[in-house]
């Protein structure tokens, strides 16, 4: 163990670098369990030494928040962002800075020095820092994954379909909130731009429930779609809803409602001037 560890801990760093990155590597690839090749480790883990270093480097050896770690907070923020979208979990991610102090320990155990210990104490507090860096940044890509896939879920679970010529449909399945029904809203009104559509049936059989706050969602993209000079016709008013709505005292004023898509269908097709004839002569 060379005296320069009592100059700090960039200096134990620099005297034992082979050592060091030795251990830190087999410590973070005991940690993955293959999930990870040795190569990669070892890239990963020797781009976070330099840029320790370099941040020391500048003269700011405690506060890796500062400008001086900009370099190696990026590295860690891309590093983070990619274990999140890997599916890698919050441990095996932050394993790339927090085995740099078992590494260490395992050389100063070797050398016996005091002055090394004192010195990584210092470390210590930085990894620490670096690693909860990196535990923020992993959660906040973890939150935008999950918020990107809810988004796409609500845009496939909003299929708008064309039934005839100036009819459309759009089925609605599970609850309707207020991000649900913005993407809702957009999508039948894109539908009848493209179309050209008149009529459009908004179906909610598969709506668990009805409340004050799923009519009024179903009002605003009612309004909206007229706007564009198309009629709604509300269809799936099963018993239970009926009564809900009743109880309520939700009104849903001039707009028709039916209960069940065919009937909704059948009022949009003669709405549309079309004679509908009953199969075997049935009106």
């Amino acid at each position: 163990m060379s005296d320069s560890t009592t100059q700090g801990w960039p200096e134990l760093l620099r005297t034992n670098r082979d050592a060091v990155v030795g251990q830190w590597t087999r410590t973070v690839e005991r940690t993955l369990a293959g999930r990870m090749t040795s190569a990669e480790s070892s890239r990963d883990i020797g781009e976070i030494y330099a840029a320790l270093l370099e941040g020391a480097s500048q003269g700011a050896r405690t506060d890796v928040r500062g400008g001086s770690y900009d370099g190696l907070r990026s590295l860690l923020s891309d590093l983070s962002r990619a274990r999140a979208r890997q599916g890698f979990t919050p441990t095996e991610t932050a394993v790339n800075v927090f085995a740099l102090k078992d590494a260490v320990l395992d050389v100063l155990e070797d050398g016996g020095d005091a002055a090394g210990y004192r010195a990584f104490a210092d470390l210590s507090r930085i990894v620490d820092d670096l690693g909860l860096f990196m535990l923020e940044t992993y959660a906040a890509t973890r939150e935008s994954v999950i918020s990107e896939q809810a988004e796409s879920l609500l845009e496939l679970s909003t299929p708008v379909v064309k039934l005839w010529k100036g009819i459309v449909a759009l089925p609605l399945v599970g609850t309707l909130d207020s991000a649900r029904t913005q993407v809702v809203m957009e999508a039948l009104l894109q539908a009848l731009v493209d179309t050209g559509s008149e009529h459009a049936i908004i179906d909610i059989t598969g709506v668990a429930a009805v409340d004050t706050q799923v009519a009024q969602h179903l009002l605003k993209t009612v309004q909206a779609a007229r706007l564009l000079g198309a009629e709604c016709i509300i269809s799936g008013i099963r018993p239970q809803i009926a009564q809900t709505v009743v109880a309520l005292g939700i009104e849903f004023g001039d707009i028709q409602t039916k209960a069940s898509l065919a009937d909704a269908l059948l009022a949009a097709l003669r709405s549309s001037g079309l004679d509908v004839v009953g199969y075997r002569g049935e009106s």
